[in-house]
């Protein structure tokens, strides 16, 4: 029986497929190209979009690992109306859904947490990973480019602003481990824990390019303008009204109780080590 990954040529699923061919695993890629080529991974062709495509990918399946793409909300909640459809269908063994950071709680909605909750209507056994920020979003250029140039991190949050950063590699930890636990379902949090500020992640930036790093906080819209360019106008909109939403909370870190700390064993990676992991 296979695990079928969702983006295995993207960010997110690249590295679920790579921690569970390591393990011997065998592996689906699901690509819209029919010609992608994944090391570890057979592919088929299917489309979010698609409800049939998804179904004959995930039949059959022990496993399958699904997050939403960054697009417009309403193709989102198309795409997870299909992905559900899919599962009722075809009943694979496990579904690990991520996030992506996007919230699921029913008060709030929207596709992440439509997705969330019809998986706990659909009966088979799954689990939602939970991380709050990604660690790679201080890859994009503006950022990173920055803190070569000027020795500045610029982010859209509060210097005072606490998070439990996560990195991809984390994430596919914790799906790896997700798939061997059926014991653990619902919602698991993936982050740093304590939550850390921008003057943090600053610091470890500092120590690893052994230069000095300062934290600069940047409005939500001056994000919006320096990644249009990477994603859309229409996506990066949707990414400056998370932000700004962002900027009336507390801070965003994960729950102790229900952390993959506490439920997997896993400790997800400090600034300094994903620096390391990813060369920078």
């Amino acid at each position: 029986m296979t695990y079928v990954i969702h983006g295995a040529t993207g960010a997110q699923g690249a590295p679920v497929v790579a921690a569970l061919a390591s393990a011997g695993k065998a592996v689906t890629a699901v690509s819209r190209d029919e010609h992608a080529v994944v090391d570890g991974a057979r592919v088929v062709s299917a489309a979010y979009s698609s409800p049939a495509d998804l179904t004959d990918a995930y039949r059959g399946a022990a496993g399958v690992f699904v997050h939403l793409p960054v697009a417009a909300e309403e193709d989102r909640r198309l795409f997870a109306d299909n992905i559900l459809t899919a599962v009722r269908a075809a009943r694979p063994g496990r579904v690990v859904f991520s996030t992506s950071g996007f919230p699921i709680d029913p008060a709030i909605g929207g596709a992440a947490a439509a997705l969330a909750a019809g998986l706990t209507d659909s009966g088979v056994s799954h689990a939602v990973v939970a991380p709050e920020l990604y660690l790679e979003n201080l890859l994009m250029p503006f950022v990173l480019d920055s803190i070569r140039e000027r020795g500045v991190l610029p982010y859209p949050i509060r210097a005072d602003f606490p998070v439990s950063w996560a990195s991809h590699l984390d994430i596919a930890d914790a799906v790896a481990a997700l798939f061997d636990r059926p014991d653990v379902t619902g919602a698991v949090s993936v982050g740093q824990y304590p939550a850390i500020t921008g003057p943090d992640l600053a610091e470890s930036f500092g120590a690893r390019l052994g230069r000095d790093v300062v934290f600069e906080p940047i409005t939500p819209d001056e994000m919006r303008t320096s990644v249009a360019p990477l994603l859309g106008e229409g996506p990066a909109a949707d990414i400056a009204e998370a932000y700004q939403m962002m900027s009336t909370m507390p801070g965003r870190s994960i729950t102790p109780e229900t952390s993959a700390q506490k439920l997997l064993g896993l400790h997800p990676r400090t600034t300094s080590q994903w620096l390391a992991d990813v060369g920078l």
